[in-house]
């Protein structure tokens, strides 16, 4: 069913597609507790709930929470969704699988947005200013067996996730791979993002991927 999208809240796009087609390759057993960051509208965390997953959603959006919890309510699933800053709300269980699709992309300014639609998508010069904090503290929420699962584009550094999620002891490889369109906001951020070495002047397309990253048993 159609999803309700409240202005400044994340629609899904072509990188929540690439995370949801990943979500139904995880094996996942009934009750199976599943975190999703930055959840926007609740689509991962209704595709997972679908599932029978026991799912728990975070933003630290008002609209989106709200937007969230309308969706599961209408959807008649049961998903908790609770307002906060990343993994701050739920720091104290573990989890089965941890779904993100968090805010990636370049942005000219160094700070993250505090409010606006732009809260949803900009991350800092590099793009990595939320990624690297994931990378960094969901390791200690994932089960033995856990997974984590994000998607980011390939503009932030596939290697600097890939490192981290390593060091912190899990086995973490690139599974999904999509080269799609530059949106509204990349298209106009174009100029910049040559200035920085990030994209060849006459580049129109973007590389999305999905990390799998599993805790060792």
């Amino acid at each position: 069913m159609p999803l309700i999208t409240l202005p400044g809240v994340y629609a899904p796009q072509d990188d929540t597609a690439l995370l949801a087609d990943a979500l139904r390759q995880e094996p996942l057993e009934p009750g199976a507790r599943v975190l999703d960051i930055g959840t926007g509208t609740g689509a991962l965390a209704l595709a997972a709930a679908r599932r029978g997953g026991e799912v728990t959603a975070v933003d630290i959006s008002r609209r989106a929470v709200f937007a969230a919890r309308l969706n599961a309510r209408l959807a008649g699933l049961p998903v908790r969704v609770v307002r906060g800053n990343l993994l701050a709300p739920v720091a104290d269980r573990s989890y089965r699988l941890i779904l993100t699709n968090p805010p990636y992309v370049p942005a000219p300014a160094a700070v993250l947005p505090r409010r606006g639609s732009a809260r949803a998508w900009d991350a800092g010069h590099d793009g990595r200013l939320l990624l690297d904090r994931i990378c960094r503290d969901a390791p200690g929420l994932l089960a033995p067996g856990g997974v984590l699962l994000m998607v980011h584009s390939a503009l932030s550094g596939t290697d600097p996730t890939l490192r981290t999620l390593r060091a912190a002891g899990l086995d973490a490889v690139a599974v999904e791979h999509r080269c799609v369109p530059f949106g509204p906001v990349l298209r106009s951020r174009q100029p910049w993002l040559h200035s920085q070495g990030l994209v060849a002047p006459d580049e129109e397309k973007e590389e999305l991927v999905v990390i799998r990253a599993e805790r060792r048993s």
